[in-house]
């Protein structure tokens, strides 16, 4: 929907939607209840999750264009899609697969490919779309510096080829679409300073001379081109855990000439340890340990940020600490979580840069782990996402 001139949704990787089936049910459950609560006189757009499977399968038997008739039916459009879970992201163990296949693999560039024809079919002619995907890999993958230096280079010739396609694409159709890499804890790019390298010593020497190569287009174009296409996921959740003043990360950006294709609004559980005795924040936290997602939890040591891989990886461990943040995408209108706190202050830091400074027009809240939220948090599935959107209008 539409506020302020910005595309504002929700992410349905909130649903199930291991194939076509699954993911046609749940958009039909709630989308049209949820735009009857926030644009009942509007068209509401969606931040549309495929898998790879669900994908294929709208590939087949005129699927998209009845798909695309039930959108416009309903009042309803996709301007952005999430490319980051390839497989199943529901009721079986993710963790870190959530990053396979990465950004060195055929599967990866040819899943995001099809995305990106879809997108291109379903976004309303002359609107701006993107696509957010994995931060490249997974850290721990790889055991060494030069292994992981190998895997940037490949993933550096995987966007150029993407860079390339939405060039054509553009061309071809007047789309203009943008692809959203997102930064997080134990990606291969994780913080501002990792997206600066990547551009600086990838994108730029080896992304720029392979399309120089492919395409005939010349080092200058090339640099326009993959900075017009390659473009940022600013998740605030992400971004909080790095310890990153949301003014300090988009002032490097816009400095760089890196541009940002959509911000996903979410929060982090923040656990500040204060008169609380370890006992009562681990008791506590541990409601938030679940076998499905990866939680990755952060901490700053003066200068440094420490991950720790996993929450049973604090869980009891910790004695000494004033402050840590995890990985986990809580409602953003909870600030607080019984002896917990979000990261919601980053979100409002975020919105208050927005005032006097476009940086994207397309804003997407992501709580993906209501169904692993425990249970005195939940609220019925449909009210939480009004509730989330409502919240995001208001303080916008």
């Amino acid at each position: 929907m539409l506020h302020k001139d910005y595309q504002l949704t929700y992410c349905t990787n909130i649903h199930p939607g291991q194939d076509w089936e699954t993911t046609y049910g749940s958009l039909k459950t709630y989308l049209p209840g949820i735009k009857q609560q926030l644009a009942p006189d509007g068209e509401f757009g969606v931040g549309l999750r495929l898998s790879n499977k669900a994908s294929e399968e709208l590939d087949e038997a005129g699927r998209l264009q009845e798909f695309g008739r039930w959108l416009n039916d309903n009042g309803l459009y996709v301007f952005t899609m999430n490319g980051f879970p390839y497989g199943n992201f529901h009721h079986e163990r993710v963790k870190d697969q959530v990053h396979s296949p990465d950004w060195t693999t055929p599967e990866r560039v040819q899943y995001t490919k099809r995305l990106f024809r879809q997108l291109s079919y379903l976004i309303p002619q002359g609107m701006e779309g993107g696509i957010s995907t994995s931060p490249i890999s997974y850290k721990h993958w790889f055991s060494t510096d030069a292994q992981r230096r190998k895997a940037m280079g490949m993933a550096a010739e995987a966007f150029a080829d993407i860079a390339l396609f939405l060039y054509e694409e553009e061309e071809r159709s007047g789309n203009y679409l943008h692809l959203d890499i997102e930064p997080e804890p134990d990606g291969l790019l994780e913080n501002s300073e990792d997206v600066l390298m990547f551009y600086n010593n990838y994108l730029d020497t080896i992304a720029c001379p392979f399309l120089e190569k492919k395409a005939g287009i010349s080092g200058e174009k090339s640099r326009e081109i993959l900075r017009r296409y390659i473009t940022l996921c600013y998740d605030v959740c992400h971004f909080s855990l790095a310890y990153e003043d949301p003014a300090y990360s988009f002032k490097k950006f816009r400095d760089a000439g890196i541009r940002i294709g959509k911000i996903q609004v979410s929060a982090a559980l923040k656990i500040i340890k204060g008169s609380r005795t370890a006992e009562e924040i681990w008791k506590s936290l541990s409601g938030f340990n679940e076998p499905v997602y990866l939680h990755q939890v952060t901490e700053r040591k003066k200068d440094e940020v420490v991950t720790y891989p996993d929450l049973p990886a604090v869980l009891n461990q910790l004695t000494d600490f004033s402050e840590l943040r995890a990985h986990f995408h809580v409602p953003i209108f909870l600030e607080e979580f019984g002896r917990l706190h979000s990261t919601q202050d980053q979100i409002l830091e975020v919105l208050c840069y927005l005032r006097d400074n476009r940086v994207t027009n397309q804003l997407e809240v992501e709580t993906y782990t209501w169904e692993v939220l425990p249970d005195t948090l939940k609220i019925p599935l449909a009210d939480s996402i009004t509730r989330e959107l409502q919240w995001l209008k208001e303080k916008m």
